[in-house]
């Protein structure tokens, strides 16, 4: 595999100038013209258009965000790219000043495409460039999914976080084409879980009310041998209110803080003697007003299965989540009193969850990533990576697992 152009991966903006090899081009009458003389003095001759298509005809690898058409010493009067097994049009647009042109949407990975472009030169003439030319393959290319979405509102907690769809080797040139930045002026850094999870987070929560946005500019970045990105994106959520809720396993009841201020107090069930609730901050990572919980997911036998469990929201990737129980026994409610769960939190609640109660009442006052602590369990700290609960890491360890 051919790896895709370095010059056109730096370039930025709309009208960027992609410069991974020109063809050779001439006008009608043949190549650049030079000085010549008119009448009786020394003049120049206007020069040709000089044609550039990003990808060099008969290349692989190709960028998908950056490959485009431009032109020097005149203008483009038409710009053609097709796929080349099916010859279906590619949508494109040349930019108000003639200079450049490029796709609408991001092309597609290990797609053959064929550009032809013409323009018209300060000397009058018309010269023309044609390119036939393959994308990265999705075998030799990277993505990263990532979390928070563009334009969200999230709690203090949220991290940033990617998940890589292959194992990355070169984890320094990785991380320094992602940068997270806060308006609050947060310092932020990132930390390797493995070779395919990187998150970035500031020593503390988040400051209610910044802007966070993550630049992601790793389209022709070498992540291993053979293996290149493809994303080129600017990301940027809110951060909204505080809000950490407290459980105290011991008293089995939950504190919720907002700003600084308690604003409630709800009973709860922890983990039952057997399966314990592990202690620690956990961010909150989804939220589903009705899932199913089996069992046998978690590794344990047919203890349950619940088609319907309401207000449910997950708390750890090994399935530990806070949520409402419809199921307990109507004349002694463990709620308040004692641990019953399998391992997550539970508050009082209706089948379809539907009426006021606590688990509603939780599940509309959440964000994602709002944080929950739990303390005075039986159980260990949450693993860091068990979900997105990097908070419970050192600050000092947080960093050393930085590639930069």
């Amino acid at each position: 595999m051919t790896r895709p152009d370095t010059a056109a991966r730096r370039v930025l903006g709309a009208c960027a100038a992609l410069m991974v090899g020109a063809l050779a081009l001439t006008g009608c009458g043949g190549g650049a013209a030079g000085d010549a003389k008119s009448g009786g003095g020394q003049g120049t001759v206007a020069p040709g258009a000089q044609i550039v298509i990003s990808a060099k005809d008969g290349s692989t690898g190709a960028s998908i965000n950056a490959t485009g058409v431009q032109v020097s010493h005149g203008r483009l009067t038409g710009v053609r790219m097709t796929t080349a097994a099916s010859g279906q049009a590619v949508p494109g647009a040349i930019t108000a000043d003639g200079a450049a042109w490029k796709p609408k949407e991001q092309l597609e990975r290990g797609e053959k495409y064929r550009i032809s472009a013409t323009a018209k030169g300060a000397d009058g003439r018309t010269a023309t460039a044609t390119s036939e030319f393959t994308t990265v393959t999705t075998a030799h290319s990277f993505i990263g999914a990532y979390t928070p979405e563009n334009g969200t509102t999230v709690g203090v907690g949220m991290p940033v976080s990617f998940v890589f769809d292959k194992a990355i080797r070169d984890e320094k040139a990785v991380q320094s084409h992602i940068t997270v930045a806060s308006s609050s002026g947060q310092r932020v850094a990132g930390h390797w879980f493995g070779a395919q999870r990187l998150d970035f987070r500031p020593e503390e929560y988040w400051k209610p009310g910044s802007k966070v946005t993550m630049r992601i500019d790793l389209d022709g970045v070498r992540g291993a041998d053979g293996l290149y990105g493809v994303q080129r994106k600017t990301v940027t959520f809110t951060v909204g209110r505080s809000q950490v809720s407290t459980v105290d396993a011991a008293s089995q009841t939950m504190r919720v803080v907002r700003d600084g201020r308690t604003v409630r107090t709800l009973k709860v069930s922890t983990g039952s003697p057997e399966h314990t609730t592990y202690n620690g901050m956990m961010v909150i990572s989804e939220k589903f007003a009705q899932t199913r919980m089996n069992s046998q997911t978690v590794s344990l036998g047919g203890e349950y299965d619940i088609p319907d469990v309401p207000h449910a929201m997950r708390l750890t990737e090994s399935g530990t989540f806070i949520h409402g129980n419809y199921w307990y026994k109507k004349d002694n409610p463990p709620f308040g009193r004692v641990g019953s769960s399998h391992g997550c939190v539970g508050m009082a609640d209706l089948r379809g969850g539907q009426g006021a109660t606590d688990a509603g009442w939780f599940y509309d006052h959440s964000l994602l990533g709002d944080v929950v602590v739990v303390e005075h369990s039986a159980d260990k700290t949450v693993a860091p990576d068990n979900g997105l609960n990097g908070w419970n890491m050192p600050w000092s360890q947080w960093t050393a697992g930085s590639a930069l």
